[in-house]
């Protein structure tokens, strides 16, 4: 079954709103997703008021138009179920889990996934569970695309997720990517450009979108191999498809990334060489910083093996 194309909804702020929260005031609207949902939209640069990209927080002042633009809606909860899918845990106490997610893996169940999830697995995983944040996310407080792997968080208690949830929007987690890029990658660097909605293709980013929201990446070349270069990649914000985005535009796309460009050479993978290698964050209970990292997988370890050889 095919997904729904996106669809744009208009609202119609009334004077009585001001000094209203955006995610407050729209999540009580007729129709209107709910505020996790919502704010999905804004960090995806797809909530506008006036024609402007802006943050859930932001204050109403009365007589604007919000518009927000949907993608495909998730299941109901009741359509979510556990299964027994193994994890790779890389952390596990009673507050948070960090786990390895393998490419391939969707995070959340949506149309066309339905089964096979992370959150599938993690139900599965802790039966039973109250898991906190809305049933179809099991605890977990941020995404990696279906075909990047690494090291993604669980939180498994309230105070947990509230707590991760603030250090994500407070952009004190640090999070280290490795990926393969065509081209190579001389010196240290940083990549600043704004990022939205493709102009043409509403399935993609672009540093070109209107509207666009601040995103900033820092790059770090590894090791070279003539007409490729492993780099680090370290995004300060954390925009849809991000650090794909920003590397294509600096004309150094993603060996295997066939949505920004990377298959102008041999793919010698079959997926995105990206690989979400490290997340440091506070502990929600004890406060004390502490770093996961993730091994890389085989088919990205395998890919290095090949370029080396051939470099």
């Amino acid at each position: 079954m095919s997904a729904p194309a996106a669809a744009g909804r208009s609202f119609a702020v009334p004077a009585g709103a001001q000094g209203e929260r955006l995610d407050v005031w729209l999540a009580a609207q007729s129709l209107a997703p709910t505020r996790s949902q919502i704010k999905i939209a804004a960090e995806a640069g797809r909530l506008t008021v006036d024609g402007r990209a802006v943050r859930v927080s932001h204050r109403l002042r009365g007589g604007e138009t919000v518009v927000l633009v949907e993608e495909p809606v998730e299941f109901a909860s009741d359509r979510v179920g556990p299964q027994a899918i193994a994890l790779e845990v890389l952390f596990e106490d009673a507050f948070v889990v960090a786990v390895n997610k393998p490419a391939g893996m969707v995070v959340h169940p949506a149309v066309g996934n339905r089964s096979g999830t992370l959150v599938n697995a993690v139900l599965g995983r802790y039966p039973g569970a109250a898991l906190p944040g809305e049933p179809t996310r099991a605890g977990i407080v941020h995404r990696l695309d279906r075909d990047t792997s690494g090291v993604i968080l669980v939180a498994r208690t309230v105070a947990a997720h509230e707590s991760l949830a603030r250090q994500f929007r407070e952009r004190t987690v640090k999070k280290v990517y490795w990926a393969v890029v065509l081209g190579k990658v001389a010196g240290e660097g940083r990549i600043d450009a704004p990022i939205g909605r493709h102009p043409s293709d509403r399935k993609r980013m672009s540093t070109r979108g209107r509207p666009a929201r601040s995103a900033v990446t820092d790059v770090r070349p590894l090791e070279s191999f003539g007409g490729a270069t492993l780099i680090e990649a370290r995004p300060l914000t954390g925009r849809t498809h991000q650090i794909r985005v920003h590397l294509a535009a600096r004309g150094w796309p993603i060996l295997g990334d066939s949505v920004y460009g990377g298959t102008r050479a041999p793919a010698m993978i079959g997926r995105q060489a990206l690989h979400a290698a490290s997340i440091e964050f506070a502990h929600p209970d004890t406060g004390r910083r502490l770093t996961v990292s993730a091994p890389l997988p085989s088919d990205f370890e395998a890919l290095l093996a090949r370029l080396r050889a051939g470099s």
